[in-house]
């Protein structure tokens, strides 16, 4: 993006953020790497290095539920040293001044809570790797129990029911949660403007609230380094680093 073309842009969304009422972020991976987490789909991501397991494998076998923790305890310090960006920071400052209600995140490393956000106003469409549920009865447990399991016998079972354990995320195949997919959808629908953030807009159904906010009648913001199938309907599209792209928005 030419210097002179995003300095307007950057303006241009200054205005937007001024003009607009009802702020929704909708965060993909794209906010939190330069936080140090990988993301999943570009060259060197994690799924070009290991195949994603899929929620009926995950049900149905062992050694898919062992591989399966053992790849999150292999990423452990990656989450438990990331601290938010500047995507998050300025995201959150727009939260503290009351212009932002919520987030809506696809991302899983908890790092919109760490920025300032309650958690409660954070919408996980895809779940949280910070912590584990039962599959089964939903207890929730903490990662230390889970590692100090895997270590004596592999993949944890529940305590309670003994179903499975694995991390509080939706895998592929896995129904997503519908208490966030019902906030999300009011959310979208109530905004007067939709900031979609580092996501490539391709995994559906997350993808389809952009699109949603714009058809309700908010203007839709695209922020991501690489065109998205969205770009042709967005009032403006920033193809720059994210927090770059934010950092004036942070506060102090």
């Amino acid at each position: 993006m030419m210097a002179s073309d995003l300095r307007k842009s950057m303006e241009r969304l200054g205005d937007m953020i001024a003009e607009a009422s009802i702020i929704v972020p909708f965060t993909g991976a794209g906010i939190s790497t330069e936080c140090g987490i990988p993301d999943f789909r570009s060259p060197g991501g994690l799924w070009t290095r290991n195949r994603p397991i899929p929620y009926e494998e995950f049900v149905a076998s062992q050694d898919a539920r062992d591989e399966s923790w053992r790849r999150r305890f292999a990423m452990e310090p990656t989450f438990a040293a990331a601290r938010p960006g500047r995507g998050h920071r300025a995201l959150a400052s727009l939260y503290g001044a009351g212009k932002v209600p919520a987030v809506i995140t696809q991302n899983i490393d908890n790092l919109h809570q760490k920025s300032g956000f309650a958690p409660d106003h954070v919408i996980e469409l895809h779940g949280n790797t910070t912590f584990a549920r039962c599959i089964g009865c939903g207890r929730i447990y903490d990662l230390a129990w889970a590692r100090e399991r895997f270590d004596q016998s592999g993949a944890p079972d529940c305590v309670g029911c003994g179903d499975p354990v694995k991390t509080a995320t939706i895998s592929f195949g896995q129904a997503m949660p519908e208490d966030a997919m019902d906030r999300a959808t009011e959310l979208a629908q109530a905004c007067d403007l939709f900031i979609a953030i580092g996501s490539s807009l391709v995994v559906w159904p997350a993808a389809g609230f952009p699109m949603m906010a714009k058809n309700s009648g908010a203007r839709l913001v695209i922020i991501n380094r690489e065109p998205t199938d969205q770009d042709d309907i967005a009032d403006l599209v920033i193809r720059h680093d994210i927090g770059e792209t934010l950092r004036p928005f942070v506060g102090n």
